[in-house]
C-alpha cells in the first residue's frame, strides 16, 4: 500500500501486532530531451545582430529565420560558405549560452538556387524509444539499484537515495549521446 507522507511516496507495511512501520521514500525525476524555448529566442537575436555588424556579410543576403513555430532556423547565405559560416556563428553562440550544439539537426543538405544558398536545420527535441533504451541501459548497467522507466518520450528514474539519484544525473550528463539530455520533476 502506498501513501503520501510529507509529499513523499511512502510504503506502509502493517506488522503482525497491527502497528505501521515506515519504509524508506522513493525520489525520482524524469530525464527528457528537450531545449530552452526563451535561450534559442536569445540565440536567434544574436547571431542577427552578429551578421547585421559582420563586414564581410554586408550586402549580401546572408541572414537567419525561423522555421514554423519556432522549431528550427533557416540559415540563408550567397554560397555554402556563408551558410556554414552564420552555423558557426549559431555555434559559438549557443556555446556562450551553455546550450549543447547537439540540439540542432544539421543532417538537411544545402539549397541553391537564385543566386542565394538555404539550409534549414530543426531543433532536436524528444527522446524515441531506441534514444531511451541506450539511457535505460546504461543506467541499469552502471546502477542495479536504480529503476528507470520509459514513460512515452521521458524517462522517470526512482531510487530510495537521493544521492544515487544525482550520481546517475552525473553519469548520464557525462555519457556521449548524440542528442541533448535534461532533468525535469525532481522529487
Amino acid at each position: 500500500m502506498a501513501v503520501l507522507y510529507n509529499n513523499t511516496r511512502c510504503s506502509a507495511i502493517l506488522l503482525p501486532r497491527g502497528c505501521y512501520t515506515w519504509c524508506m521514500a522513493t525520489f525520482s525525476f524524469d530525464i527528457v530531451s528537450e531545449y530552452d524555448k526563451a535561450e534559442m529566442n536569445n540565440v536567434y537575436q544574436q547571431v542577427e545582430r552578429e551578421i547585421a555588424n559582420r563586414y564581410d556579410f554586408k550586402g549580401s543576403p546572408a541572414g537567419i529565420e525561423w522555421l514554423g513555430d519556432k522549431k528550427g532556423l533557416k540559415v540563408i547565405g550567397s554560397n555554402e560558405w556563408q551558410v556554414d559560416a552564420v552555423i558557426d556563428i549559431i555555434r559559438k553562440k549557443l556555446a556562450s549560452r551553455e546550450i549543447s550544439s547537439k540540439v540542432l539537426d544539421l543532417s538537411k543538405s544545402v539549397n541553391e538556387s537564385n543566386l542565394k544558398a538555404t539550409k534549414e536545420i530543426p531543433f532536436v527535441e524528444g527522446l524515441d524509444q531506441d534514444k531511451a533504451k541506450k539511457i535505460t541501459a546504461l543506467i541499469r548497467e552502471k546502477f542495479p539499484k536504480v529503476k528507470p522507466q520509459i514513460q512515452g518520450d521521458a524517462i522517470r528514474v526512482s531510487s530510495g537515495s537521493k544521492d544515487e539519484l544525482q550520481a546517475v544525473m552525473t553519469t548520464v550528463r557525462g555519457a556521449d549521446f548524440d542528442f541533448v539530455t535534461s532533468f525535469t520533476n525532481y522529487r
